[in-house]
């Protein structure tokens, strides 16, 4: 817990000194939409569409992993 208080009291102070000294702009902060830049971008003639579908399986080399529901048996 004095961790923790020591950390929040040392950004507090952190913040409060850029904000003296006038680090912070004064524009508001805006965040952009990213969906909508990806959709309207055409894909590029260089770079190949890869398809999930059609990648070949993969090979699984051993057991296959079974998580143990009852714990009473082993």
């Amino acid at each position: 817990m004095v961790l923790l208080a020591v950390v929040i009291l040392f950004s507090v102070a952190i913040a409060g000194g850029a904000t003296l000294l006038g680090f912070a702009d004064d524009k508001p902060v805006r965040l952009t939409d990213r969906t909508t830049g990806r959709v309207e971008q055409a894909p590029s003639p260089d770079k190949r569409v890869i398809y999930v579908s059609d990648q070949p399986p993969v090979r699984v080399i051993g057991a296959p992993f079974v998580p143990n529901t009852n714990p009473h048996q082993r």
